[in-house]
């Protein structure tokens, strides 16, 4: 097992969520941006799933489908979240670009609803709780700590200072 590995994709994955909900305070909303980081932190709880199931190198892909029937070979209820992972994965790479894909508020909503769905989603949620008891883990320290740093860059952004690579404590 490793928990260490699969605590990392689940640090990335609330990271992605939180910057996602963090945005919902700018305006206008970064609406490609704030669906974008829906999708990412979804693949990235299926893809700590996967590794914790063994799969020692989860595909480079961003398919939620391809990534949710994966997590679903090892047990069926992830089925029950395949829409979710449908609706997110239109997400992966359209909303870079410019012009590739319009996004609505309403779109941006569901979205997370989306993403919200499968971090809550009980096989996910009891391998949370199996991280969070480890006593090797520092999840809730790097946790808490990464998402201090966040709220105090984005803070510095949204007054407009600028944040140069050298501010950002990268340890």
């Amino acid at each position: 097992m490793h928990l260490d590995i699969v605590t990392e994709w689940y640090v990335y994955a609330d990271r992605d969520l939180s910057v996602s909900e963090y945005l919902l305070t700018m305006h206008p909303k970064p609406l490609e941006v704030i669906s974008f980081h829906c999708q990412q932190a979804a693949e990235k709880y299926l893809k700590g799933f996967l590794i914790y199931k063994g799969v020692a190198e989860p595909p480079k892909i961003h398919n939620l489908d391809k990534l949710c029937s994966m997590c679903a070979d090892f047990d069926d209820r992830f089925k029950d979240i395949i829409k979710e992972c449908s609706s997110l994965t239109q997400y992966s790479v359209q909303p870079r670009y410019p012009d590739e894909l319009e996004i609505t508020e309403n779109d941006m909503t569901k979205a997370l609803t989306s993403v919200r769905k499968i971090r809550d989603f009980e096989p996910l949620v009891k391998l949370r709780e199996l991280i969070e008891q480890n006593e090797d883990s520092d999840f809730k320290k790097v946790t808490l700590s990464e998402a201090e740093s966040i709220d105090a860059g984005l803070a510095d952004i949204a007054r407009g200072d600028s944040v140069s690579h050298d501010d950002v404590n990268w340890d």
